[in-house]
């Protein structure tokens, strides 16, 4: 436990050694309160809601977390760095967990940085704050999620640019297959029953309940079973790649 404790602290803490995690924070602040403020034309819509806050999330994560993720083990790998660190008192699993779980928690902290529009919606009306706050865990949950699948990216390959591009697409698809407009247009030409299946693969059949205030056990369980699977592949690779 003291060297998973170690290797946790130690990723959390390079985020902010190095200028590439405030400037990720910034990039992710300036985006999410210019998306809601001006794209999405928040003081025109005259609700005290931030359901269009919410809206713009699949689609900044899909840049911005994948930007986090890709360091995790191609930095290691391209560093010479990934044998070392398994020759420490940690098992492959207990560094998989460290690594995601300290990438997790600075986009965590990005997220809650977020938190002046709470104040202003609070300022200029009277929003359900409940509604707020599972749309945040909704937020948190599908950011883990980007990030798990990013982490697993990024452990086949020593090139993080590549690790990005992979965990952009592979994102990029699961966010399409429950989108409303991509469903539609499945709609269009597959039976309605496998329609629904396709959509219940994909994030926003499971994050859209969540940003409108409704929490339910399938889509939590649906969010860490994606995080809990991409961390098996990550493991799956790295062990193999030990092993050859």
């Amino acid at each position: 436990m003291v060297a998973w404790h170690a290797l946790f602290k130690r990723e959390f803490l390079g985020y902010f050694r190095t200028p590439v995690g405030y400037v990720f924070v910034v990039i992710f602040l300036l985006a999410a309160f210019g998306c809601t403020f001006y794209l999405g034309n928040f003081f025109q819509s005259n609700q005290a809601s931030l359901a269009i806050f919410f809206t713009f999330h699949p689609w900044l994560f899909l840049f911005l977390v994948p930007a986090v993720g890709m360091r995790l083990w191609a930095e290691e790998r391209r560093e010479g760095t990934d044998e070392l660190l398994f020759t420490l008192p940690v098992t492959q699993t207990e560094a998989i967990f460290a690594k995601f779980f300290a990438g997790w928690l600075f986009i965590g902290i990005a997220i809650l940085l977020t938190f002046p529009i709470i104040i202003t919606v609070n300022y200029l009306g009277d929003p359900d704050n409940g509604v707020i706050l599972t749309g945040y865990v909704g937020s948190l949950l599908m950011a883990g999620a980007y990030l798990a699948i990013t982490c697993f990216t990024s452990s086949f390959t020593k090139n993080q640019v590549i690790a990005f591009i992979m965990g952009v697409i592979i994102c990029l698809v699961l966010v399409l297959l429950g989108w409303g407009v991509f469903t539609d247009l499945l709609a269009s030409f597959l039976p309605a029953v496998l329609v629904n299946v396709i959509s219940l693969m994909g994030f926003m059949s499971h994050y859209s309940l969540m940003s409108e205030g409704v929490i339910e056990f399938k889509d939590v369980i649906y969010f860490l079973s994606i995080m809990l699977t991409a961390l098996m592949l990550t493991s799956f690779v790295l062990g193999g790649r030990r092993r050859a």
